[in-house]
């Protein structure tokens, strides 16, 4: 699975999932770059990455097509594309805060609109977006972020035949251990974690290294698209 002489943009890759992505990635050969809002927590991930020469950071608000376009004009063609941003909220219908899930649906699924209009794909090359395990196993309260998830699987098959010959495929992620589990479990994260591990068929949490492997496979694989790869431990199956 090589990518020698590939360039990658990993949209959301300062940290999370995107910074293992990102990570995969420059393992195979790549050039990368991260593109988030934060040009701070973008440094950070470059100097973790710690490939100089080979990784950059470009600021991009993936909630406003007018930054994504212009990320791209600047950019100008690329290899591949993958796409992990997202602001995760748990809403419940009941008195729900409308403005908080038009963020969540700004945040992933509109961004997946504004990429997929706007990057501008060499020959050979892919489109990678993020859904998640909440598209078949939705949580109370997670109505918004399933709606979401949901949204950009069908519109990845869509994508497929409207863009092709670009491939465009989905990684759908189960538990992954990420710092965004800090903010959402405290210091319930460990014991959470354990619990879940034990229904899993595999065991275990998944890590970043589980999904970025996944995503080398959807960017290197020439006859994949229109495909959403679960990377989730078998979490449908429980």
């Amino acid at each position: 699975m090589t990518l020698e002489q590939q360039h990658v943009v990993v949209v959301g890759g300062s940290s999370g999932i995107g910074l293992g992505v990102a990570r995969a990635a420059l393992a195979q050969g790549a050039s990368v770059t991260l593109a988030s809002r934060s040009s701070e927590k973008l440094a950070r991930a470059a100097a973790l990455l710690d490939s100089p020469g080979r990784v950059r950071t470009c600021p991009v608000d993936a909630t406003s097509e007018d930054s994504v376009r212009q990320l791209f004009e600047a950019l100008g063609p690329v290899n591949h594309v993958v796409v992990t941003a997202v602001e995760a909220r748990y809403l419940g219908i009941r008195g729900m805060d409308f403005a908080a899930a038009r963020r969540v649906f700004d945040s992933k699924l509109m961004a997946a609109f504004h990429v997929a209009s706007h990057a501008r794909i060499a020959p050979g090359g892919s489109l990678v977006f993020t859904t998640g395990i909440a598209s078949l196993r939705p949580k109370p309260n997670g109505s918004v972020i399933a709606a979401v998830n949901g949204a950009i699987e069908a519109a990845v098959r869509a994508w497929a035949l409207e863009l092709a010959p670009v491939r465009v495929n989905a990684l759908s992620p189960g538990w992954i251990d990420t710092p965004v589990w800090d903010a959402i479990a405290g210091g319930a994260k460990d014991q959470l974690f354990e619990q879940h591990a034990r229904r899993l068929p595999v065991g275990r949490i998944g890590t970043t290294t589980d999904v970025g492997h996944a995503a080398l496979f959807l960017m290197s694989n020439g006859f994949t698209t229109g495909e959403v790869l679960r990377v989730d431990g078998g979490h449908p199956l429980v």
